[in-house]
C-alpha cells in the first residue's frame, strides 16, 4: 500500500466533502477520530504515536464491528430507517479493509492451525483459536474462524 490507511482516508474525506456527501463525510471523520485518540493513548503509554497498518486495521475493523451490533439493534428495535444509514456507513468502511479469504481458504488454514496443536478437546480451543489467527488476522471474519474451529475439535 503507498499510502497508509489514515493518509488514503483523509484524502477520501476531502474528496466527500467537495462531492457533498455527508455520510461518508461523517464515517471517514468517525474513522479518523477514533485513529487520532488511539495515537493520544499511546503517545500517553510513551510509545510511538505513530499508527502502523495493523493498528489503523484494529481501529477500521472495530468501526465496522460497532456498526453491524447497532444494525442489528436497530433492527430488533423497529427503526429500519436508522438500520439503513449505519449499512451505508458499513458500506464505506468495509471498502477500506483488505479482502477477505473464503471460508474454503479459512478452513484449509484453522485445519492447519488444528494439526500444529493436536487439540486434546473443547479446552484446546484457544490454542488452536490463537494459532490460527496468526495467519487469519485482519484477513478472515473471526467468527468464521470460530465457527470452523468449533466444528473441527467437535463442539
Amino acid at each position: 500500500m503507498m499510502d497508509n490507511l489514515k493518509d488514503q482516508t483523509s484524502k477520501e474525506l476531502v474528496q466527500a466533502q467537495k462531492d457533498k456527501n455527508e455520510t461518508k463525510v461523517s464515517t471517514l471523520r468517525l474513522f479518523l477520530s477514533a485513529a487520532h485518540n488511539r495515537e493520544i493513548e499511546k503517545k500517553g503509554r510513551g510509545e510511538d504515536a505513530n499508527l502502523t497498518d495493523d493498528d489503523l486495521s484494529e481501529i477500521l475493523r472495530r468501526e465496522i464491528k460497532k456498526r453491524k451490533e447497532s444494525i442489528e439493534v436497530y433492527l430488533k428495535g423497529n427503526r429500519p430507517e436508522l438500520a439503513a444509514k449505519e449499512q451505508k456507513e458499513l458500506k464505506i468502511l468495509e471498502d477500506y479493509l483488505p479482502p477477505q479469504l473464503d471460508s474454503a481458504a479459512v478452513e484449509k488454514i484453522v485445519q492447519e492451525a488444528v494439526d500444529k496443536v493436536l487439540p486434546a478437546g473443547p479446552k484446546d480451543f484457544g490454542k488452536v483459536m490463537n494459532e490460527a489467527m496468526k495467519k487469519l488476522k485482519g484477513i478472515a471474519d473471526a467468527g468464521l474462524v470460530t465457527k470452523i474451529i468449533k466444528e473441527k475439535i467437535g463442539l
